[in-house]
Formats: C-alpha cells, structure tokens, sequence
C-alpha cells in the first residue's frame, strides 16, 4: 500500500446545479433557498449581481460565454456576475464572481444601485456594480470564451447580448455612470 493510498478523498466539488441560490419574493425579501436548477424550472425571484469592468478609455470588457452555459450558451455579457447564493452578501457574491471569472481580485467596486429584471422567464433583482481595470485577465475556461473590448455604444448595438446585462449597462448608461471621467 502506498502512503497516498491513506489519505482522505478531497470533497466532491458540488454540481453547480445542485448549488444552493438565495431565493427572495416579489419585494426582494429573502425567502428561503432552492438549488439552482430547481430555481430555473420554476423561475424563481432570485439576485444576481453584474460588475461591468471598464478600462481607462471607456471601453467595457464583454465576454462570450461558453456553449456549455445553461442559459444563453454563446451568448455575450457585458458584465461579470451570476446569481447570489444562500446567504450570501451581494458585494460578495460580485467579488467571488468577477474573481471567478475574469481573475479581477483587489481592485475596489463601486455599488451603484440596482434593478429589476423580470422577462424571458427570469425574475432577478439585479445589483450593479462598476470596477476600473486596465490589467490582465484570466478568463474561466468553463464559462468565458473570450473577451474583448468596445465602448458601451458599440457593445449595446452588437447581436446576442444577453438581456440582462444589456439592461444593467443601459441602466449606466441612463444614470450617466458610464461618461468618459466618471
């Protein structure tokens, strides 16, 4: 017998369907969790948080998603997030994210509000985040296919922009978060 054949078996990583998601009622209050497929079959009020990463010239990084993505496979995000977990703070859960998916770790995110995305079967309160990055990127190989860079005008009028992030980019837009020196 080996010494390695001794030691413990790491922890399974869960499914990511079997993943524990915060779920909230109509006034995003939270009520309870459910797993995340179960929290897509019956379309679940749930949170999610977008972090749009601009660079210093003002263009936003968008990412392709994977074709192995559940919602939207091939799609184009124009922000970094997912949904919030059980008991999970939003600031988190933005942070775990943008970590997660564009190797963003230490720079400051700024909370800029939210809002309510309730169509195509998805009922999310979305909490929007702005973060300032000129550095490199590590994409994750499970989710993100590539990445490039466009203005927000040029990234809004492109096909397949996932609804969600078009509407939280939009929603920058509006409140003027996105002008050149802000």
């Amino acid at each position: 017998m080996s010494a390695d054949a001794s030691l413990p078996e790491p922890p399974a990583e869960p499914h990511v369907a079997d993943e524990q998601i915060q779920l909230v009622d109509a006034r995003n209050r939270p009520c309870g969790s459910a797993p995340r497929a179960a929290m897509r079959r019956f379309r679940f009020w749930h949170r999610a948080t977008y972090v749009v990463v601009r660079n210093r010239r003002g263009e936003l990084c968008v990412q392709r998603r994977t074709l192995t993505k559940e919602v939207f496979p091939g799609g184009l995000d124009l922000a970094a997030g997912g949904v919030v977990g059980a008991g999970e703070a939003v600031h988190v859960a933005a942070r775990r994210e943008l970590a997660e998916e564009l190797g963003i770790r230490g720079v400051p995110l700024r909370h800029l509000g939210g809002f309510v995305h309730d169509a195509g079967g998805n009922h999310i309160f979305g909490s929007l985040f702005l973060v300032d990055h000129d550095g490199p990127l590590t994409l994750q190989v499970e989710e993100v296919a590539e990445a490039f860079w466009l203005s927000p005008h040029q990234a809004l009028v492109l096909e397949g922009v996932t609804p969600d992030t078009r509407q939280a980019v939009e929603a920058l837009l509006a409140g003027g978060e996105l002008e050149a020196g802000r």
